[in-house]
């Protein structure tokens, strides 16, 4: 299927997980699609398999001119940029009580202060396509409470989202945050985390945890023009936990 036909798309932390997830399938789908991560060996191993629809850029999400650059790559090899998602991300299992200064500071810049910059590094090159579809990923903790910083920035890019949403609509580019629950992925497969995540799945209506795939599928909805009329909104993928 081509249901990403003529689109260019960057994706951030997309060397692994998630978003090494959504660039296979964006590919798939018919895009052009920049890799764009600081992981570089991974990110051009993924770039190499998934051929000449792909490219890597190495891009430190927390500065401007690393935006600037990515942007003016992706439209040297592939054209004007319709997609963007805001896939990078860290969290950190500490308590207020625990948690630095400088530890929450990096936490705002990295999910946070990286989205503002990826949307207005990508508002020129989409206004040269005459469309856009920007996707930021959030959390299921940008709906319900959960750690210290990762909670107050996964809550602070749903409300860029309808900020950005409101802001761009009439340039025809649309503004969407995705809502994942617990995903399979090398965070969560670590030794340490294992147990705690097989303990919290049985509090999971769907009894599990996603594949990666599953939050794709949802990503790649947005970035077509499937989804037109949708703009401002949250998508959830979390298999019932914040229905509960």
């Amino acid at each position: 299927m081509d249901r990403l036909a003529n689109k260019v798309a960057i994706i951030t932390g997309a060397s692994r997980g998630m978003g090494a997830s959504h660039a296979r399938l964006f590919v798939d789908e018919g895009a052009k699609v920049v890799i764009a991560d600081i992981l570089e060996e991974e990110g051009e191993q993924l770039a190499n398999e998934l051929g000449d629809n792909a490219a890597f850029i190495k891009l430190d999400v927390t500065k401007k001119e690393n935006w600037e650059k990515a942007v003016s790559f992706a439209e040297d090899t592939f054209g004007p940029v319709n997609v963007l998602v805001n896939n990078a991300g860290i969290t950190m299992n500490k308590t207020i009580e625990e948690i630095t200064e400088e530890e929450y500071r990096k936490i705002i810049d990295i999910n946070q202060v990286s989205v503002l910059l990826g949307m207005k590094a990508v508002i020129p090159s989409m206004k040269k396509a005459t469309i856009g579809s920007i996707v930021n990923i959030s959390s299921l903790n940008g709906l319900v409470g959960g750690a210290i910083g990762y909670t107050d920035t996964k809550f602070a890019v749903r409300g860029m989202s309808k900020a950005a949403a409101l802001g761009l609509a009439h340039y025809n580019i649309r503004v969407n945050s995705v809502h994942p629950g617990v995903i399979e992925t090398p965070m969560i497969a670590q030794e340490d985390a294992k147990e705690a995540v097989k303990e919290f799945s049985k509090f999971i209506p769907n009894k599990r945890v996603a594949k990666p795939e599953e939050v794709s599928n949802l990503v790649l909805y947005l970035a077509s023009d499937e989804s037109s009329y949708s703009t401002g909104s949250e998508f959830v993928v979390d298999g019932g936990l914040t229905a509960q």
